[in-house]
């Protein structure tokens, strides 16, 4: 393979296929093929020596479309194409990275052990010298690379990459990005150099994913995705003193309403299964215009825009979160940003709505259960006591003067974690005990939440030995950042945060009533790794092995990342 420098342009491409096609949901019987045109159109999927094909529909001047795969055998394997009208575009006839491997598609097989890969925190910056200085190196198209020289059947590939928030930085943007604002309206005008509607999230989605080797991953490895703050804005639905002053601005409005239709459109329709898309009320709309074969393009602008104002305004109208079905694991992907309750008299990270769904799909009588959710949900000790401590102070424990003084200590620090929210975090950790006691059917091998947003890597557990006899193991494994690494002294504040303060701020928890005590105590057993890294992780019988890789350039070799092996863990 050639070597050479791969960079990003910033402007979109001429041709009929703007970005994409992006492999999705899969299952053991259907698969769905995210793509976005440069016009409206018709798009169809070959592949399994049939084809399947749907209009495009519209929103914001782009036009997309989501091709739904039905009737496939589980296991089976097959290369796939994409035409637009009748002009196939993928594989492109002239690729820009030549010697890929062909996208393919491979549907589940329930026997199978899952494998799956997971991490947060991707900025788009290019990927050479300047870039690299930057955000260091892209761990995900290293393991693009790597998988490409890899068995080409793809049997030992992971069946799903999942994506756990902050796939795009709406609020540090790149000179590319900036570059794009700036040839629109002034920078020196609020948002400023963050981003500020629908088309200007559009053009970030394409500068995260139009790079020839991670648009060859996203093509043919299976993707699940959630949001994190800076999808939005960092410190999103910290508090309701936070929401109430981001609502003050005269950019939010349609900061909020552009990031939430947009992640309908980039992120959220190629969550769902084919089941779940049916019950879903934007998508009815796709279906029903198709079906009635309607003249023209549908647009879903004013749609989507009512419903991610409406969803700003009224959660509980919508949900965000989703699960999917792993062979024997069972994935659940909790939204832990949008369903908040931000009351001072009552916070919980998720409304009593979002409480009851994530209730029912913590079940047993699986191999594995994965819960997927931005945030950790064990956070190390030292900094769990102090979110925990704050949100006492903020809400008014200790009185209205050291509560403000807890706000701006929250903002600053970022306080704003499962730990932040105590009332929503014994209620989900009852819940996950309850199913490794197996009091909700069979107890699983493990149950693992699966997180990212801190901006460093690491294992946490239960003791078994707290928990009733014969219970699953209960674990944290965080994988975070793919690509943004924290600057050596914050890493050393966080360290200190996590380790140096846990005993004192313990026992102040311990001796006071205004503070509530987590009911089990966790240890880091492996970490924290500061590296930007991707992770795998691999079903071995009860148990499970954990991988965290790094991608590493040699020499001027940009195109070639290699893959380094950071850490590996195993939970027998």
């Amino acid at each position: 393979m050639p070597c050479r420098t791969v960079l990003v342009p910033t402007h979109h491409p001429v041709g009929p296929l703007t970005l994409g096609p992006l492999l999705r949901y899969i299952g053991e019987t259907s698969a769905t093929i995210w793509v976005q045109t440069r016009d409206a159109a018709q798009v169809r999927v070959r592949a399994f020596d049939r084809e399947w094909s749907t209009p495009t529909f519209a929103a914001h001047g782009g036009h997309y479309a989501l091709v739904v795969l039905d009737g496939l055998e589980p296991g089976a394997v097959s290369d796939y194409s994409v035409d637009i009208d009748d002009l196939q575009v993928w594989p492109e006839s002239e690729p820009k990275y030549p010697g890929l491997p062909p996208s393919r598609i491979r549907t589940l097989l329930r026997s199978e052990p899952t494998r799956m890969a997971f991490g947060s925190c991707r900025t788009s910056e290019p990927h050479d010298a300047k870039g690299n200085a930057i955000s260091g190196v892209d761990a995900l198209r290293a393991y693009a690379y790597h998988l490409s020289r890899r068995e080409r059947d793809g049997k030992d590939w992971p069946h799903l990459v999942l994506f756990l928030g902050d796939q795009v930085y709406a609020d540090e943007t790149s000179e590319q990005m900036q570059e794009f604002i700036a040839s629109r309206r002034s920078l020196e005008v609020p948002p400023g150099t963050e981003l500020k509607n629908f088309e200007e999230y559009s053009h970030l989605y394409w500068l995260a994913w139009s790079d020839p080797l991670n648009r060859w991953l996203l093509s043919t490895l299976p993707s699940a995705m959630i949001f994190d703050d800076h999808d939005i804005r960092d410190d999103w639905n910290t508090s309701q003193s936070w929401k109430r002053e981001i609502n003050q601005t005269s950019w939010w409005h349609e900061r909020i309403v552009g990031g939430l239709a947009s992640y309908w459109v980039y992120q959220h329709v190629g969550n769902l299964s084919p089941e779940a898309l049916a019950e879903d009320e934007v998508w009815q709309q796709v279906v029903a215009h198709a079906e009635e074969g309607a003249a023209g393009e549908l647009d879903l602008t004013r749609v989507l825009d009512d419903l991610a104002d409406r969803v700003d305004r009224h959660p509980e109208t919508y949900r965000w979160s989703y699960a999917r079905d792993l062979g024997d694991s069972r994935l659940v992907v909790v939204d832990s940003r949008a369903a908040r309750v931000l009351e001072p008299a009552r916070r919980s990270i998720l409304d009593d709505d979002e409480l009851a769904w994530l209730d029912g799909q913590l079940r047993g009588d699986v191999d594995h259960l994965l819960i997927g959710t931005s945030l950790p949900f064990f956070i190390a000790q030292g900094i769990h006591d102090l979110e925990a401590i704050n949100e006492a102070m903020a809400t008014g424990a200790w009185g209205p003067r050291i509560a403000r003084w807890g706000e701006k200590m929250r903002r600053a620090v970022d306080l704003e974690h499962w730990a932040a929210f105590q009332e929503g975090f014994a209620a989900v950790l009852a819940m996950v005990v309850d199913v490794a006691s197996g009091n909700r059917g069979q107890r699983p091998g493990t149950i693992t939440f699966l997180s990212g947003d801190v901006h460093n890597s690491y294992v946490t557990q239960i003791p078994l030995n707290q928990l009733p006899a014969g219970s699953s193991a209960i674990l944290q494994a965080v994988c975070s950042p793919i690509r943004n690494p924290l600057p050596r002294q914050v890493r050393i504040g966080q360290a200190f945060l996590g380790k140096g303060l846990a005993r004192p701020l313990s026992f102040l928890v311990d001796h006071t009533d205004k503070v509530p005590s987590a009911p089990y105590r966790w240890t880091v057993t492996d970490g924290p790794w500061f590296d930007n890294n991707l992770a795998t992780l691999e079903v071995r019988g009860r148990g499970l092995v954990m991988r965290w890789e790094a991608g590493e350039i040699r020499g001027d070799r940009f195109d070639a990342p290699e893959l380094r092996q950071v850490a590996r863990v195993a939970i027998t």
